[in-house]
């Protein structure tokens, strides 16, 4: 049996890990920074962090953040709309569900916290609906519903056909003028940040549209005369998901160079990444001449494992395969939180905020 061979690891070059001062930290940056000298869930925070920061002083990369999961209902969407309003994120890629309980927030209504004592058919007969630890009242969604059924029917786009970016943008116009509280659609409106619903139909905006294409076509028909199911269901919307396809892969066809934030996973990640195979197989079917977006720069916060299988917590180096992704030995560079991303994004935002205000100074 062969001798081993005992090397020296800074002789061989590889980098030394240092123990986290706390005395030396003097910020959220420093605090990040340290962090990422360290090890495991530590040290993936802090290489998200020095990506991010990366990202920020690159002038023309841009950055599409994809959002799942309950995150507005978890009280985390004024962190996205501080990203938005500062100029990091130019797309956003949502639930509707995520958006739509935004929407309660944005036009000043409340969550409220879930006791465990409570049944969830209590909960229904009182009109409340749970999303793990949180509640969201029944009579918020009627209030978003009145806003929903407000733009669709005091404008419409010039060529009469929705998409989900023209009705995130018209009902951030709407929250932009009534100026009652923070909201991703609002800061994203004015900030001409394009909002982005794949799965559109699977929320309360969409059935909220839903509802209104109903209503429409029931106008003028006595109140107490009984509707059949089928000519209730059988009224659909002027709405076109194709527009939101194009729209999205004119925007990432135009970007000098691509970055990814996920947080979570589902059909906002997918959706998102697919515009590099998008462009390939148009090439080939086609027999056109197009340059495939490659993303170079990605962060995801998720704490879905590998070994399940599922997109959500497929690593990036899996989306190389797929050509979403530009190759580390290529210059891709990712960095993946395996973690909740309510115990993480407040830090990560906020290093990354105060790490760009120091460098412009005051």
């Amino acid at each position: 049996m062969a001798k081993r061979a005992f090397h020296d690891g800074q002789a061989d070059g590889l980098t030394p890990l240092r123990s986290l001062q706390l005395d030396e930290v003097t910020s959220f940056a420093a605090l990040l920074r340290a962090m990422g000298q360290t090890a495991f869930g530590g040290r993936q925070l802090g290489e998200a962090f020095a990506i991010l920061l990366e990202i920020a002083r690159r002038p023309d990369c841009r950055l599409i953040l994809t959002l799942s999961g309950a995150m507005t209902v978890a009280k985390q969407g004024t962190i996205i709309c501080d990203l938005i309003d500062r100029g990091l994120v130019h797309a956003v890629v949502a639930t509707g569900a995520l958006m739509a309980h935004g929407l309660t927030e944005s036009i000043g209504l409340l969550h409220y916290r879930h006791e465990a004592t409570q049944a969830d058919e209590e909960l229904f007969e009182l009109g409340y609906n749970r999303v793990y630890d949180t509640l969201e009242m029944e009579a918020n969604l009627n209030d978003v519903e009145e806003l929903v059924r407000s733009v669709l029917d005091e404008g419409q786009p010039a060529d009469g056909v929705w998409s989900s970016a023209r009705l995130c943008q018209a009902l951030g116009a709407r929250l932009s003028q009534r100026a009652e509280g923070r909201g991703i659609l609002r800061s994203a409106y004015e900030q001409q940040v394009p909002v982005f619903i794949p799965a559109f139909t699977d929320s309360e905006i969409g059935l909220d549209v839903a509802t209104w294409a109903m209503g429409r076509a029931l106008a003028g028909r006595p109140a107490a005369e009984p509707a059949e199911p089928q000519q209730l269901f059988t009224a659909v919307p002027s709405y076109n998901p194709f527009l939101d396809l194009q729209q999205y892969a004119r925007l990432v066809g135009q970007a000098p160079e691509l970055a990814l934030l996920t947080i979570g996973g589902g059909v906002p990640r997918n959706w998102a990444q697919q515009v590099g195979p998008y462009y390939d197989i148009t090439a080939h079917r086609l027999g056109v001449s197009l340059q495939p977006p490659r993303f170079r720069y990605g962060v995801r916060i998720c704490p879905e494992p590998v070994h399940w299988g599922g997109l959500s917590g497929c690593t990036y180096a899996e989306g190389i395969s797929w050509g979403k992704f530009v190759p580390p030995a290529e210059g891709g560079r990712y960095a993946e939180v395996h973690a909740d991303a309510t115990t993480v994004l407040p830090l990560l935002a906020k290093g990354l905020c105060e790490a760009l205000d120091q460098e412009s100074g005051p």
